[in-house]
């Protein structure tokens, strides 16, 4: 079952209007503007979890970011080697 909708009236620039109208394809620009909202929504309440976990934690460093992809990059690779020895 679908959530229920309201309808709002925004402004914004004309050619991002455009672009995202060019860019809605049959779902409509309504659509893409809720998607895109609801990103931005995802987003702000992840920066507000990091700002909590930052304040109990302290920052996280370049060191640890890298160390971290590292590991995702790693098990990336382990993954497709094995996905290409299972064919």
């Amino acid at each position: 079952m679908s959530e229920p909708t309201g309808k709002y009236s925004i402004t914004m620039p004309r050619d991002i209007a455009e672009a995202a109208k060019a860019r809605s394809g049959p779902s409509g620009l309504s659509a893409y503007v809720a998607a895109a909202v609801a990103r931005q929504i995802e987003r702000d309440n992840l920066n507000e979890l990091i700002q909590v976990a930052e304040a109990e934690h302290g920052p996280v460093t370049d060191d640890e970011i890298q160390a971290l992809r590292d590991q995702l990059h790693q098990a990336r690779d382990n993954q497709a080697a094995g996905g290409a020895n299972a064919a």
